[in-house]
């Protein structure tokens, strides 16, 4: 069992990483991470949180873990639960994992759990439909809000922990040599438009896109101080962006996990900015969320000068990669996305095999995560709008 104390990096405790131990150092290479990942943690469960009440809070997490296979974090947020009772009777047949189907005693807590358990397991059906059942169960904007964040920082939470315990048993830095195999289909150039003109295959585009919320967002006339500063340090254009003034109905929230996709997407040295723009259209092209993989397989485009890596991601992403080392990144994507509860070192083999180091390894994970989170709010909070 995890230390409950939200004190305690919540991560290190879970995976366990030891203080000294070389997994523990790599982590701590990227600060920041760790920082706005625990402070993330902190603001999504601070009893004072404007929206729903934290013993709600907690079975939401605990659900998610649990659903996840994460015994550590499930253990966590138990733990948590246990410190709050008594609980309702509803309450507690939710922490003993009854289904929200068998919860109609408390209608919100149904509605929420429900909501929960769809963004766990199938984000893209989180659609329209889904969202605003929460509205009529009672939650306000805020508190919707917070919901959503909370859910996707979980299933990043979830994926980080996974990663990082697969990462400690892998061990050292030396790369072993890459294994022959069959090498993936390759996507002639002649065949594809030009870098910088939309692919458009399956549905999912490289072309910009906007973003509409389905609920809604902050008046900018209305916005407090605190707001317009978390707008500002997010993102340049967070002012006219429904995404951002959506969520920062909910400022520190929204700070903290700016601060954490940050840090993952442009630290310097380890995996390189291309391969982490990869590997995120990658789990969006998973996911389901058009509006991700069109950013992201631009940023590729824009810093790799090519999309033909782009192109099969699109058409088939298990099969896609043109070289041993973009294979492996898009197959460790791809099963930390679906099953973190049985990714383990032999999903890292590869990209051991094909000279990643740990700090790289680790960015990729990061990567990943990272976009389990982006990817449930841009699917479950509104839509894409094509010009």
């Amino acid at each position: 069992m995890t230390d409950s104390n939200p004190s305690v990096d919540l991560v290190d405790a879970s995976v366990p990483l030891a203080a000294g131990s070389a997994t523990h150092a790599v982590r701590h290479q990227r600060h920041k991470v760790v920082a706005a990942t625990q402070g993330s943690y902190e603001a999504l469960f601070e009893t004072e949180l404007s929206g729903s009440p934290l013993v709600e809070r907690l079975l939401v997490a605990d659900a998610i873990a649990r659903s996840a296979g994460s015994d550590a974090l499930h253990a966590h947020y138990r733990a948590r639960l246990d410190a709050l009772a008594p609980l309702s009777p509803a309450q507690q047949a939710a922490a003993d994992g009854a289904a929200p189907e068998a919860l109609g005693q408390d209608p919100r807590l149904q509605a929420v759990l429900r909501f929960a358990r769809t963004l766990t397991d199938h984000p893209v059906e989180g659609d329209r439909e889904a969202l605003l059942k929460l509205p009529a169960a009672g939650l306000s904007t805020p508190e919707v809000v917070a919901l959503a964040q909370l859910i996707a920082f979980v299933a990043y939470q979830v994926r980080v922990v996974a990663g990082l315990r697969a990462l400690a048993e892998l061990g050292g830095d030396s790369a072993a040599p890459a294994a022959d195999e069959d090498p993936a289909p390759f996507v002639h150039p002649a065949n594809l438009p030009p870098p910088g003109e939309p692919l458009r295959i399956n549905g999912y585009t490289s072309e910009t896109l906007g973003w509409k919320a389905w609920l809604p967002t902050l008046d900018l006339t209305q916005a407090s101080p605190e707001q317009v500063r978390v707008l500002d340090s997010s993102h340049p254009k967070a002012r006219s962006s429904d995404y951002y003034l959506l969520l920062v109905l909910q400022p520190r929230i929204l700070q903290e996990r700016a601060t954490v996709f940050n840090a993952i997407m442009y630290a310097p040295g380890g995996l390189s900015r291309a391969e982490r723009e990869l590997a995120s259209a990658v789990v969006s092209r998973v996911n389901g969320c058009v509006y991700c993989a069109s950013v992201h397989a631009q940023r590729f485009e824009q810093l790799a000068r090519r999309n033909d890596v782009i192109a099969q991601v699109f058409e088939e992403p298990e099969t896609a990669g043109t070289t041993a080392r973009e294979r492996a990144i898009v197959r460790l994507a791809i099963a930390l996305t679906r099953d973190p509860a049985g990714f383990g070192v032999t999903q890292l083999q590869a990209v051991r095999a094909a000279g990643l180091t740990n700090l790289e390894i680790l960015d990729t994970l990061h990567a990943v995560a990272i976009f389990a989170w982006a990817n449930r709010l841009m699917l479950n909070l509104g839509q894409p709008v094509y010009s």
